[in-house]
C-alpha cells in the first residue's frame, strides 16, 4: 500500500532489514566474532567491513524481490524451477536451520547460567514456550514490536566493548587495511565470519517476513533505509564484540572456545560489570534469534508447499507454519536437554550445511532479480548484475577455500 513520505513511512515500514540483520549477531556469530577477537586482535576486522557489504547487497536482494513480486524466496523458486528444486532447497535449509537453532537454545541456557544462574532445564523450556507463544499466539504487530524491543540488548556489546578500552588507531587499521596470517585456521576464521555474518536463514526471513509486512514498491525506497540500517547494526554490534576481545583477551594471550569463555574471561579483566553486559547481550541475541530461526523455517515451509504463510492466520489457516514452528523449537530445545547432547558437532554440521547452502541460494536469488518475467520493470540493471555477481563471486570463493581447508 502507499503511504505518506516521511519519517513516519519509513517508521511504518522499518522491521524486516532490522530483524533480519540483528538477529545474525546470534550465539554462533558473537562466537565467531570472540574468538576473532581474542586470537587475532584488531587484525581481521576488515572481512567483517566486507561481510557487511556482502549483507547489504543481498538483503536488498531479497527485500526487492519480496516487495515486487508479494512473494517469499521458497515461491519463487518453486513457481521457476519447480516444486521438486523448491523441495531440494527446503530439506537443506530446514536441516541447517534446526542445527543453528539447538545453537541458540544452547546459547539461552549458557546466558541464563551466566547471569542468573539458571540450569539448562529451566531456561530452556522457558524461552521455548515463550517464543512459541509470541509467534503461534500473537499477532503480527505485537510479535514485531516486541522483537524490535528485544533487539535493543545488542546495546550491551557497544558499552561492554567501550569499556574494554579499544585502540581507535589500531581499530581503524583493522577495518580499513587488509591483512592476514597466512595460516589454515586464519582463513578458516575470517570465512566462518562471512558464513555467520550472511546465513542462509536471514536471507530466507527478510523476503517472507516483507511479504508478511505487506510492503509494495511504494515502500522500496523506505525498506533500502531499513536493510542499509540494520545491515550496519549488525557490523557495529559485531565490531564492538572484537575490539573488546581484542583489546583484553588477546593483549593477555588468553584464547576461548565461545563467547561464554570470552564473558567470564572478561571479569578481572575489563570488571564484572563489562562481562555482565556481555553476557546480556548473548542472551538477548540468543531469545530473539530463537524466535526468528524456526519463523523463517516455517515461511519457507509453507511457501515450498503452497500453504499460507502468514503469521496473522490460525493453526486451521495456515497448519503448516505453526506446525514446522513448534516441531522445529521442541526438537531443537529437546536436543539441547539431551544429557551429553553433541551440540558442538552439531553447531559445526549445521555451520558446515550452511556454508555448503549459501550459493546455491544466492544463485537462486541473483537469478530470480535478473528475471525480467519475475521482476518486470524492476529487473536488476547492469550496474546491480555486476555488483550482485562480483559479490556472490567472492562468496563462493571464500566458501570454496573453507570446504578446501575443512578437508585438508
Amino acid at each position: 500500500m502507499l503511504r505518506a513520505g516521511g519519517g513516519a513511512a519509513l517508521l511504518a515500514v522499518l522491521g524486516p532489514g532490522l530483524l533480519a540483520g540483528l538477529s545474525d549477531d546470534d550465539p554462533a556469530g558473537i562466537t565467531t566474532y570472540s574468538i576473532l577477537g581474542a586470537k587475532y586482535g584488531y587484525q581481521l576486522l576488515w572481512v567483517l567491513a566486507l561481510s557487511v557489504v556482502a549483507l547489504i547487497v543481498f538483503h536488498l536482494l531479497g527485500a526487492r524481490m519480496g516487495l515486487v513480486t508479494g512473494k517469499g524466496l521458497l515461491t519463487l523458486v518453486r513457481e521457476r524451477y519447480g516444486r521438486r528444486g523448491a523441495y531440494a532447497a527446503l530439506v537443506a535449509l530446514m536441516a541447517a536451520n534446526l542445527g543453528t537453532l539447538c545453537a541458540e537454545f544452547a546459547g539461552i541456557a549458557a546466558g541464563a547460567k551466566l547471569l542468573f544462574g539458571t540450569e539448562a532445564y529451566v531456561s530452556v523450556p522457558v524461552a521455548a514456550v515463550a517464543v512459541s507463544a509470541l509467534v503461534l499466539r500473537g499477532s503480527f504487530r505485537r510479535i514485531e514490536h516486541v522483537l524490535l524491543l528485544l533487539s535493543s540488548v545488542f546495546v550491551a556489546y557497544v558499552i561492554s566493548g567501550l569499556m574494554a578500552g579499544p585502540d581507535p588507531a589500531a581499530t581503524a587499521k583493522g577495518l580499513l587495511v587488509p591483512s592476514m596470517p597466512v595460516t589454515r585456521d586464519a582463513v578458516l576464521v575470517a570465512v566462518a565470519t562471512l558464513g555467520t555474518t550472511l546465513a542462509p536463514w536471514g536471507l530466507a526471513f527478510i523476503q517472507s517476513y516483507a511479504v508478511n509486512k505487506r510492503l509494495h514498491v511504494p515502500d522500496l525506497r523506505y525498506e533500502t533505509v531499513d536493510v542499509v540500517v540494520g545491515s550496519v547494526m549488525t557490523g557495529v554490534i559485531g565490531v564492538f564484540v572484537i575490539v573488546a576481545c581484542a583489546a583484553t583477551l588477546h593483549a593477555a594471550g588468553l584464547e576461548i572456545n565461545d563467547a561464554r569463555d570470552a564473558a567470564e574471561a572478561l571479569k578481572p579483566l575489563a570488571g564484572d560489570f563489562a562481562a555482565k553486559l556481555f553476557g546480556l547481550g548473548f542472551l538477548g541475541a540468543a531469545l530473539l534469534a530463537s524466535a526468528i530461526v524456526p519463523l523463517s523455517t516455517a515461511y519457507s515451509a509453507s511457501e515450498a508447499a503452497g500453504s499460507p504463510a502468514d503469521v496473522n492466520d490460525t493453526f486451521r489457516e495456515a497448519p503448516v507454519l505453526h506446525g514446522t514452528f513448534a516441531a522445529v523449537v521442541i526438537l531443537a530445545a529437546g536436543a539441547v536437554l539431551v544429557p551429553g547432547a553433541p551440540l558442538v558437532s552439531i553447531l559445526f554440521l549445521s555451520q558446515a550445511l550452511n556454508a555448503v547452502l549459501l550459493p546455491p541460494l544466492l544463485v537462486f536469488m541473483w537469478r530470480l532479480a535478473c528475471d525480467r518475467d519475475v521482476m518486470g520493470e524492476y529487473t536488476l540493471g547492469t550496474a546491480g548484475r555486476v555488483v550482485a555477481g562480483l559479490t556472490l563471486a567472492v562468496i563462493v570463493l571464500a566458501v570454496t577455500a573453507l570446504a578446501v581447508l575443512s578437508v585438508a
